[in-house]
């Protein structure tokens, strides 16, 4: 990975002065024609404005009535293109298929391809097709169908010079072969006052959008940094991140804590959008924390009341999970449920605007709006996406198998940068969301519940799943590949379940459907096994007792590198930044992510110095599992005596919550003048938010936390809110047969598999744990490392460099390099758990 070089740019300036104008709409073929050297819109009437496919206009005008979520089977998009070719290969001489039409309003240009036309019958289709004749079509996908057939019909009657036309929308089912057709005769004029309607609601809502396109980027070639100055090391990082998007390249930037790195890419990252003509900036996090953080820089950014001028006219949205917007969790997704769901589409334009007046459209203030407007806070944020500028999410928005920013990012050809806050925890977070399990307590319940039309499938299943179960006594393996009479059974199974319920729409099932899904997903994920060389993902059979003495197994698609998967998103984007203050070895993240060639690293060199923290290693203890019992007496003794040196707030982390607990009853028992508090399993936001609480200014006392956990990152606690760590542990992940299995895929990948499994996950822990303690310039502490392997060379360059270690070792080693293809770690043994 090639290192970016850093030059001094005051404020960023750009090389060309042109504002590019863009509008926001749903499909590729309506994005703007960018302006000239100026602003105004162009007047020419052989000049569109705009260019806008049907379907995206009518997307934006039509739909109408109900949201409903409920479950309805439909055609793949190969079974769709089949389906219309049947129904035009039935269709008489003449017929004409796939009908290109266009036409202009007030510089409007509106392109498609009509469905069919039959110029002998005078009748032109629009062809949908469904999977099963009961099928109900949704009411608001009715208007829209009608809605594109109606514009179809007035551009047909426009460059024909019909009078008027018989418009059908015909719904082919794919499962019967049957067409079932809604006709209605329209006269030409009532067409074109219907398209001309459309546009000019469309056109209302551009010109607007335009206009705040313009005022955007002119705003951002103006934009100052809030500051008036950078902080150390903040200068280095921003000017990184303006480069990486000019040059549109993914950055991987190690930064220290406490510098501000939220704002620090925030900001250059909107300078660069005018230049770049970027259309989106996507702000990326694992936590709420972070994200919280990322909307308050932008609040900064925007500088409401603190320039003595018009804030930045940008709009910035935070994405937040259905389970916490939802404001009826316990009703379903449609209108004959959810007060919310009905009528959605019909109130959605007044909320849309209203959202689109608030610049800062986070979870409160979505919340407020959709209650004015009686509309669901989760599905106007959905909505929102297409006309915000900053989106600040989760990960799993963009980088998800199904992930929405991406997705959109695709069908729209918006140019997007990504900001991936604390990007460390993509590595894991990558991992979960391409793995995928079967639950036999799950089926279980599907088995019981099934109808009876199901009986056949689902015992096969069974079956095959007990076979599975039975084959072996040892309680975990893995295969390289799915069994295939496991594989056959399931999809089968999935095929008789869609077929059930689209016999039976009206059936709601949620629990046949749940594991519908989760079994898809799961069979994606089956095929996807072999690729790569089998590297990047395992089979895992799990055996435990079950009902009446017998065995049951749990299925597992476990991936365990996520480099595959992630590679597309990464050349989805424009420009990728990824951060955290532990990002080293950079080869570990290049290589476990899948970024690309082109892909920069930039360590911004810490503001801290050596006299601000002092690190100690406690040689004498060791941590190691089968030494924790031994290691007890004296942990809670070095605590006791530093605490006495110098009484204050201090966090101490440990391997899990048994090791911490019988640590923090044992200095109770001993010091019991010395105040301790601990976390507790499965603790919620109201006791995280009671912990650190605890870490009062002037405070004296030791947090308990479990290294790795809630506590280990993205806590600020500066000045003497927090003076000193205690970390017992090397964060070692547990050696089982999972990790085992990791070791030996990255072995074969990337030679050191024990680095990899083990040392680098472990280490990264221990630092962003250790990084609580040093916040601002002004602070001052004290980190303690309990463990005799913290001494080690391979160890200790892992650590921070500005840490002063007083070790021979330390002073000598260089940073952590593969040792070659297939060898692992020399001293993996002795540091291993």
């Amino acid at each position: 990975m090639a290192p970016l070089g850093v030059d001094s740019v005051a404020c960023f300036p750009f090389a060309a002065k042109t504002v590019y104008l863009y509008s926001y709409f749903v499909a590729p073929a309506c994005r703007a024609l960018s302006a000239t050297s100026t602003p105004e819109i162009p007047e020419s009437p052989a000049l569109p404005r705009y260019t806008v496919a049907v379907r995206a206009l009518c997307e934006f005008t039509a739909k109408a009535g109900d949201l409903d979520l409920r479950f309805t089977p439909s055609p793949t998009a190969q079974e769709g293109v089949a389906g219309h070719g049947v129904v035009t290969s039935r269709r008489g001489p003449g017929y004409e298929a796939e009908v290109s039409l266009s036409g202009m309003f007030e510089g409007l240009h509106v392109r498609g391809r009509a469905d069919g036309y039959d110029p002998a019958a005078n009748r032109l289709e629009e062809i949908k097709t469904v999977r099963g004749e009961g099928v109900e079509v949704p009411a608001n996908h009715r208007a829209l169908h009608w809605a594109q057939a109606k514009v179809y019909g007035w551009l047909l009657c426009q460059a024909r010079g019909l009078a008027g036309i018989d418009i059908a929308v015909v719904y082919f089912d794919i499962l019967s072969q049957r067409e079932r057709v809604e006709q209605e005769r329209h006269d030409a004029a009532a067409l074109r006052a219907f398209f001309e309607a459309s546009c000019r609601r469309f056109l209302q809502w551009a010109e607007r959008e335009i206009a705040h396109r313009q005022a955007r980027d002119a705003g951002l070639v103006a934009l100052t940094f809030p500051h008036g100055d950078f902080r150390p090391g903040q200068r280095v990082l921003a000017e990184s991140v303006y480069k990486a998007n000019v040059a549109a390249r993914t950055l991987l930037a190690q930064a220290p804590t406490g510098i501000g790195k939220s704002i620090g890419t925030v900001f250059p990252a909107l300078k660069s959008m005018p230049g770049q003509r970027l259309d989106k900036l996507f702000f990326l996090s694992a936590r709420t924390t972070g994200r919280a953080v990322a909307l308050q820089a932008a609040a900064q950014l925007r500088g409401e009341g603190d320039r003595g001028c018009d804030p930045l006219p940008l709009r910035v949205l935070e994405l937040t999970a259905r389970d916490k917007a939802c404001e009826h969790p316990e009703l379903a997704c449609h209108g004959e449920s959810c007060p919310l769901a009905q009528g959605f589409y019909d109130r959605l334009p007044a909320a849309r605007e209203a959202a689109a007046a608030v610049p800062l459209l986070d979870r409160d203030a979505m919340r407020g709006i959709a209650r004015q407007h009686n509309v669901c806070p989760y599905y106007l944020a959905q909505e929102m996406i297409r006309w915000s500028d900053l989106v600040v999410a989760d990960y799993n928005y963009y980088f998800d198998r199904s992930a929405m920013l991406y997705a959109l990012t695709v069908l729209n050809g918006w140019r997007a940068s990504v900001l991936v806050d604390e990007a460390h925890n993509l590595v894991e977070r990558g991992r979960a969301m391409y793995t995928a399990m079967l639950d036999p307590v799950a089926f279980r319940g599907v088995r019981l519940a099934a109808p009876k039309a199901l009986s056949r499938p689902v015992n096969r299943l069974h079956r095959a799943w007990q076979a599975l179960a039975r084959a072996s006594d040892t309680p975990f393996e893995t295969h390289t590949t799915a069994p295939a009479a496991l594989v056959e059974a399931l999809t089968q199974l999935c095929g008789a379940i869609l077929e059930h319920l689209s016999a039976h729409p009206r059936q709601q099932d949620a629990t046949l459907e749940r594991f519908y899904f989760d079994a898809l997903h799961f069979l994606r994920l089956t095929e996807q096994l072999p690729d790569h060389g089998g590297l990047h993902s395992l089979f895992e059979v799990t055996r435990t007792p079950g009902l009446r003495g017998g065995v049951q197994a749990q299925l597992c698609v476990r991936n365990l590198l996520p480099a595959p998967f992630l590679r597309p998103r990464f050349a989805g984007a424009h420009a990728t930044t990824l951060f955290s203050a532990t990002l080293q070895p950079a080869d570990y993240y290049t290589d476990m992510l899948g970024l690309p060639a082109s892909a920069v690293w930039v360590e911004v060199p810490s503001p801290f110095h050596a006299d601000q923290l002092d690190v100690h290693i406690a040689r004498h203890i060791s941590t190691r599992y089968t030494q924790r019992q031994r290691s007890l007496p004296a942990i809670v003794q070095l605590m006791a005596d530093q605490y006495a040196r110098r009484p204050g707030n201090y966090l101490a982390f440990f391997s899990s919550h048994d090791y911490l607990r019988q640590a923090a009853d044992l200095l109770a028992a001993q010091h019991p003048d010395l105040p301790t508090w601990a976390q507790a399993r499965g603790m919620d936001e109201a006791g995280q938010a009671a912990f650190l609480g605890q870490f009062a200014p002037g405070g004296r006392g030791i947090g308990f936390a479990v290294l790795g956990g809630v506590f280990s990152e993205g806590v600020d606690l500066p000045g003497d809110r927090l003076i000193g760590a205690f970390v017992a542990t090397l964060g070692l992940p547990q050696v089982n047969d999972v990790n085992e299995q990791l070791r030996e895929r990255m072995a074969a990948a990337f030679g050191d598999g024990y680095a990899y499994a083990y040392l680098y996950p472990g280490l990264r822990k221990v630092v962003q744990a250790a990084g609580r303690v040093i916040r601002t310039r002004e602070d001052r502490g004290v980190v303690w490392l309990i463990d005799d392997r913290f001494g080690r060379p391979e160890v200790q360059a892992l650590l921070p460099a500005w840490w002063e270690i007083d070790t021979p070792a330390r002073k000598s080693v260089a940073p952590m390099a593969k040792t070659g293809v297939g060898t692992p770690h020399a001293l993996a043994q002795p540091l291993a758990e």
